[in-house]
């Protein structure tokens, strides 16, 4: 496992350039005709306690990165190191099933959309108890009613509630939910996809401080998948950009929001409204659409829309560098446009 960057907390979670192609069927016979890069080349590691924010447009390959964590999708190639409960290092990617059905008691995932992710037919003490029954063959009812009722209580929800169904509780109520419920198991790693993005902006503030406020009482560690850049800001200890299936920064949050060395974070940063009409920055401008990974361009992703880009972007990858400490940048330029600016304090 990789160094932890603090010095203190072991790294939990190590991704090593992670792929995830889905073929392109074509004709009667379903011929495959090509690929759809949706993961390129991903990595980045996590601390245990911390929250890695993970940010991009939509279709950039955030969600498909978080699913092959869970290995919800089977991952094409690469590696995904969890450090487990009892100290073994275990590659998710390659982790027989039998194995990874225990593993997932480690590994929970909060979804989007809250009463998607609940089955409406079912009470809340079914769904939330679900997972005991399953993993933990909990079997004593009392026993796992009692659970629930923690559970319920731990998420500032009345355990009275458990009788009712999904129905019956608003938006921030089922998220609340579905957050018991990842909790059952008493979780290392959550995984969260955009969790808030259903949610009006007064309760998105609420769950958001019910999720930090968990991780400190637990000792939680986070994944947050999400596009709203405030939200990322308010909560994660890191964040990691990607485009178009690949990693273009990664950087303590602050110094991300606020110095960002790629040109593609720079202009998201940019594009963030500032509540004074007084500040006007520079704007980035970005020409073009975000191209198919169907059919990426060579070299660097973002050199057909970046007004930065010299003849090298369109030939070369550019490697994931790290430029500060803690800060990793692809981009064959970032060092020099630094220089001129481009990352200077807003």
């Amino acid at each position: 496992m990789a160094e932890s960057s603090n010095g203190n907390k072991p790294v939990l979670l190590e991704v090593n350039n992670l792929k995830k192609y889905f073929p392109i069927n074509k004709g009667f016979f379903k011929r495959v005709v090509g690929q759809v890069r949706a993961v390129d080349g991903v990595s980045f590691f996590i601390n245990e306690g911390e929250t890695l924010g993970l940010v991009g447009e939509s279709g950039c390959g955030k969600t498909t990165t978080a699913r092959c964590i869970l290995r919800a999708v089977e991952p094409t190639a690469g590696e995904i190191r969890f450090l487990t409960n009892d100290g073994r290092t275990v590659d998710i990617a390659t982790l027989p099933e039998e194995e990874m059905r225990f593993l997932r008691a480690e590994i929970q995932m909060i979804f989007q959309d809250p009463y998607a992710s609940l089955n409406p037919r079912h009470n809340i003490l079914d769904i939330v108890g679900e997972p005991l029954f399953v993993i933990q063959q909990m079997t004593n009812r009392e026993e796992r009613t009692e659970r629930v009722r923690e559970l319920l209580q731990l998420v500032g929800l009345r355990p009275e509630y458990m009788q009712r169904f999904p129905h019956a509780f608003s938006g921030g109520q089922r998220q609340r939910i579905v957050i018991a419920r990842a909790l059952a198991l008493n979780p290392r790693l959550i995984v969260a996809d955009e969790p808030v993005s259903a949610l009006d902006v007064s309760v998105q503030a609420q769950v958001l401080n019910l999720m930090l406020d968990l991780q400190q009482k637990l000792n939680l560690t986070y994944l947050f998948v999400a596009h709203d850049l405030s939200v990322v800001k308010h909560i994660s200890d890191r964040v990691a950009v990607m485009y178009v299936g690949k990693i273009a920064e990664i950087s303590p949050t602050d110094e991300l929001y606020y110095q960002p060395l790629h040109p593609y974070t720079a202009a998201l940063m940019e594009a963030v409204p500032v509540a004074d009409p007084r500040i006007r920055s520079a704007m980035i401008e970005l020409e073009g659409d975000v191209p198919s990974p169907a059919n990426p361009p060579s070299g660097c992703y973002f050199h057909p829309r970046c007004q930065f880009a010299i003849d090298i972007c369109s030939k070369e990858a550019p490697e994931l560098t790290e430029l500060r400490p803690e800060h990793f940048v692809s981009c064959h330029r970032a060092q020099e446009l630094t220089l001129e600016g481009i990352g200077e304090p807003r």
